[in-house]
């Protein structure tokens, strides 16, 4: 069995993995990322928001989104149950740079990509290596232990280990950390469609969410190559009301949002039918000694503003940023990470907060505009990801919908 010691460890070669893992080896750090998989492959999270484009420019990486011809996402629109269009919120009424729009991407490409980028930037990348263990010394996590594809095994040392495992979440389920939301109990029901109705202009490329009865909703990202992503979220008890066959489901659902059906009425099913559940979980803790988690091993939150990537992106920022202090310190325990875990909790909560009043039946976008044209600005800004920043007077505005006992301060939750 072989043994290798390293800076880092990185495990998971999603967005948030190769985010760290790439910023950390700009620092000059020895980096080993462990996937388990071989990219390209499939995975959801299609929209990006306009501020991931700070975190794609540390990267290196816009070059590659300009000529990925992936659409340009200028703004987002809803559409009520009566099949009304809200007028898009365009981001480029708000934001004066090159910011102001964004991609839908085709996650398999944008993933490979990201993965690439890290190698060329001096991550040691290690596809089909699966992690099977943490390796501790009592509550310091020092490595990991790993199975090739060949059924060969290897233990890997580091003085930090990230946990940037996806949904999996690693750490948090072994550590018994992770926590559903209960106010957030929702499932998506997914597909694709080849030729499907877009808007003209600038709405080519805006993300759609189309309100269906009880607050469900779809989402319609138009994607590279004439394909559009359409997928229903709602509560378990809705969308099982009748069956639990996802095909029939889908199509029950689509019969009666007037919006969507007109939309993918000239297109062509490319399918799968994929489900998953159980969208918005926190980890209780965001560190521990020699080892933090990053993105969706963290925490996942209901997709209704599409805020999964940004949120992994910036997480990774984060991370490597204290990471490389804490080495240079030479402490790398679970206290080093108290500030990076109040970040993310932080813009965690903001959107959080604003997936909560999306969801309340009293809540309407346009009518709270109306009653509070103030905070605009600020709506704007939550909508973007520029959540990192004091959003109170937006926040305490939304939780007058949704009351006290659903406010974001849920620490453990």
């Amino acid at each position: 069995m072989s043994t290798t010691m390293h800076d880092a460890i990185v495990v998971g070669g999603g967005p948030a993995g190769a985010t760290t893992a790439t910023l950390l080896a700009q620092y000059g750090r020895d980096v080993l990322l462990l996937e388990r998989e071989s990219f390209p492959r499939y995975h959801i999270g299609e929209s990006l928001m306009p501020h991931t484009w700070f975190t794609f420019e540390r990267l290196g990486v816009l070059d590659w989104l300009e000529k990925s011809g992936s659409p340009r996402k200028h703004s987002v629109q809803f559409v009520s149950t009566s099949g009304k269009v809200s007028q898009p919120f365009y981001f480029f009424k708000t934001i004066k740079h090159d910011w102001a729009s964004t991609w839908q991407i085709q996650r398999s490409d944008f993933d490979k990509m990201m993965l690439e980028n890290a190698a060329a930037t001096g991550v040691d990348v290690r596809q089909g290596a699966a992690v099977r263990d943490v390796l501790r010394e009592g509550d310091r996590v020092v490595g990991v232990r790993t199975e090739s594809v060949d059924g060969g095994s290897a233990t890997h040392h580091a003085k930090v280990v990230v946990d940037a495992t996806g949904r999996d979440a690693l750490l948090a389920g072994k550590l018994g950390w992770k926590k559903r939301d209960p106010n957030l109990n929702k499932i998506a029901i997914f597909t694709y469609f080849k030729g499907a109705l877009r808007d003209p202009g600038l709405d080519e490329g805006a993300t759609t969410v189309a309100y269906i009865r009880d607050k469900g909703w779809f989402w319609y990202i138009p994607l590279v190559d004439d394909t559009v992503g359409v997928g229903v979220v709602a509560e378990h008890d809705y969308l099982y009301r009748e069956t639990r066959d996802p095909e029939a489901i889908f199509w029950r659902e689509v019969d009666e949002c007037r919006w969507i059906r007109e939309h993918l009425a000239q297109g062509t099913h490319q399918g799968p039918m994929r489900v998953t559940g159980e969208f918005s979980y926190r980890s209780t803790q965001a560190a521990g000694d020699g080892f933090c988690l990053v993105g969706d091993a963290f925490s996942f939150l209901d997709p209704v503003f599409s805020s999964g990537v940004y949120l992994a992106l910036k997480g990774g920022e984060l991370a490597a940023d204290t990471i490389h202090a804490a080495l240079d310190a030479g402490d790398v325990t679970a206290a080093t990470f108290t500030q990076y875990e109040q970040d993310l909790r932080h813009g965690l909560d903001s959107f959080r907060q604003l997936v909560l009043a999306f969801y309340d039946p009293t809540f309407n976008f346009g009518e709270f505009i109306s009653q509070h044209p103030d905070l605009q600005p600020q709506l704007v800004d939550a909508l973007v990801g520029n959540v990192f920043k004091d959003l109170r007077p937006l926040m305490d505005a939304l939780a007058a919908y949704t009351g006290p006992a659903r406010r974001p301060a849920t620490a453990t939750g």
